[in-house]
């Protein structure tokens, strides 16, 4: 079993969307899959992350009342928008009964999840488990806990359907560029997401295979090889300079949580405090640093990679 925190934070990485160019016309389902892909982006990272503060102090079983600290939780942005363009998307081809089914379940999930947090977090903000010994706080706890569980459920389900559909059209993509460009810019810079994937899924398991791990990793250093050696090449099109330094930083600490797993170092009770409490992102070697790097190497892509 996966510790809590690794649980928590291991499905809040950023979703890429389809672009939004005169090719992507010709592929179908681009403002379906791109519906369900600002759902994820908008309302999963929170919900994982208000799980994981109220778990920083509240135990498994749930509150008490006699807690050194009560953070409470965070609440989520509003979720109407969301219900209302899965609805929508569910009803643009291409139809996939299995996808729109996900989609549903996660608009569902997250909408009661909503008032239960909003609810939760009056609760706490105000302090008034002062004034009834912690009656409300210990009967919310398992209605917290269902919506959490049915909603990270819904996420997994959702996203790893928008993925397998992303991972394909990701693949044609690569290859129709080296068709009509050859190893360009836009060669390098798709080729070397492509491999950061597959790093990051191979080291955000409950059972890191270390071959798996070693083999995707070799893969994505010779990407970062490859477009920052294409940058500096003085081509006209350029590959931006804060994309090949977060590529860079991804792949440092790809190689520091590879090292951590086969040395088998453990985390300290310090670490282990950081990661429950949402702070894991600053201990170096640790998964919750590795999604943030990949979440800034996807902003920087987004962002168009400047080339």
């Amino acid at each position: 079993m996966k510790p809590f925190f690794a649980a928590v934070l291991g499905a809040s990485f950023i979703l890429t969307p389809l672009a939004a160019h005169t090719a992507a016309a010709q592929t179908p389902g681009v403002e379906k899959m791109n519906a369900y892909v600002g759902c994820i982006n908008r309302l999963s990272e929170r919900s994982y992350s208000s799980r994981s503060r109220y778990f920083s102090w509240a135990a498994p079983s749930g509150p008490t009342g006699r807690e050194r600290i009560i953070y409470g939780t965070y609440t989520i942005y509003d979720t109407s928008g969301c219900i209302k363009t899965v609805e929508n998307a569910n009803t643009l081809e291409p139809r996939d009964a299995a996808l729109e089914a996900a989609a549903t379940a996660y608009a569902k999930a997250v909408a009661k999840l909503e008032p239960l947090l909003k609810e939760a977090d009056d609760y706490y903000s105000q302090q008034d488990y002062k004034d009834d010994k912690m009656a409300k706080g210990k009967a919310l706890h398992p209605m917290l806990v269902a919506a959490w569980d049915a909603f990270a459920n819904a996420d997994q389900k959702l996203r790893g359907g928008v993925e397998a559909i992303n991972d394909r059209r990701a693949l044609e993509k690569l290859a129709a560029i080296e068709q009509s460009e050859g190893k360009q810019a836009r060669y390098h810079v798709e080729a070397l997401m492509i491999q950061a994937k597959r790093v990051l899924r191979a080291q955000d398991k409950d059972k890191p295979d270390l071959a798996e791990i070693t083999a995707a990793l070799n893969e994505y250093e010779s990407a970062v090889k490859g477009a920052e050696q294409f940058s500096g090449s003085g081509s006209d099109a350029k590959i931006g300079s804060m994309f090949v330094s977060n590529a860079k930083s991804f792949l440092t600490t790809a190689k520091q949580l590879m090292r951590r797993i086969r040395d088998k170092v453990p985390y300290s009770t310090g670490d282990k405090m950081m990661l429950n409490a949402g702070g894991g992102w600053m201990i170096e070697g640790s998964l919750p640093r590795l999604l943030r790097d990949y979440n800034q190497l996807i902003e920087s892509y987004n962002r168009g990679a400047k080339i």
